[in-house]
C-alpha cells in the first residue's frame, strides 16, 4: 500500500519585510567606549563631568548605531525587493550576526545570500556574500547606486549562479 502525498508543495515565500537588527553587541561596544572616554574626564572635571560625557557619548553612539542599522536594513530591503520584482525566488529573509557584523540571510532555492556589515553610520559598509564569494562597498555609495548594484548582483546570483548550478 502506498501513501498518497499531497501534490501541493508548501513553499515559504518572502513576506516583504526585513527584520530589525538592533545589535546588543554594538550597543555594548558603544557603552564601553563611552565609559573609557568619559573616565578621562574624572581628574579634570570630576564625576559630574564624567557622567555628562558618558551620557553624551553613549547617546551619540546609540544614535549612530540606529542610523547605521536603518541604512543597512533599508539597503537589504531595497536589494531583496528589486530581486523579487525581477523574478528572483526569495523564500525568506532572517536576521543573524557574526562577530561585530549585523547580517541578514536571504534564503533562496539556490542557497543563502548574506547581506550585512557594521551598523555604525560613519563606517557603515554593505557586504554581500553568496557561495563563499563576497564583495564590500561603502553603504552611502551602495545607496546612491542601488539600481545598478541590484541589477549586477541579480545577474551574478540568480542568472549566472543558477545556470552554473544546473550545469
Amino acid at each position: 500500500m502506498q501513501l498518497e502525498q499531497s501534490s501541493q508543495a508548501t513553499e515559504a515565500t518572502w513576506s516583504g519585510t526585513v527584520p530589525s537588527a538592533v545589535d546588543g553587541r554594538v550597543l555594548g561596544l558603544v557603552a564601553v567606549t563611552a565609559g573609557l572616554a568619559a573616565s578621562i574626564n574624572v581628574p579634570y572635571g570630576g564625576l559630574p563631568m564624567a557622567a555628562a560625557a558618558f551620557a553624551l557619548l553613549t547617546g551619540c553612539g546609540v544614535a549612530l548605531h540606529l542610523l547605521g542599522e536603518r541604512k543597512l536594513r533599508r539597503l537589504t530591503d531595497d536589494l531583496v525587493e528589486r530581486w523579487d520584482a525581477a523574478g528572483g525566488q526569495i523564500e525568506d529573509v532572517t536576521r543573524s550576526s557574526t562577530g561585530m557584523r549585523t547580517e541578514w540571510r536571504v534564503h533562496t532555492p539556490d542557497g543563502e545570500i548574506v547581506i550585512g556589515g557594521i551598523a555604525l553610520v560613519p563606517i557603515a559598509r554593505l557586504s554581500v556574500e553568496w557561495q563563499g564569494i563576497g564583495d564590500t562597498i561603502d553603504a552611502s555609495e551602495a545607496e546612491a547606486n542601488i539600481d545598478r548594484l541590484a541589477e549586477s548582483l541579480y545577474r551574478e546570483i540568480f542568472e549566472i549562479g543558477s545556470a552554473t548550478q544546473q550545469a
